[in-house]
């Protein structure tokens, strides 16, 4: 499994548990989406900024 898949995996889950807190909380399931797809968005930029692979560059002449 790549690098990137495990980092989706964990900030799923940590999404997970704050919807869940947010919901016995009694927010409204409205703010409690949104919030989930701000932070998948988040995930998926911060994710990818972490796991990308550096370019190589070649030597000057």
């Amino acid at each position: 499994m790549s690098s990137f898949a495990l980092y989706l995996i964990g900030f799923l889950v940590l999404i997970a548990g704050l919807a869940y807190g947010a919901f016995m909380l009694g927010l409204s399931l409205v703010w409690i989406g949104t919030c989930a797809i701000i932070l998948i968005g988040l995930a998926i930029i911060t994710g990818v900024g972490k796991t990308r692979q550096k370019d190589e560059t070649s030597p000057s002449e």
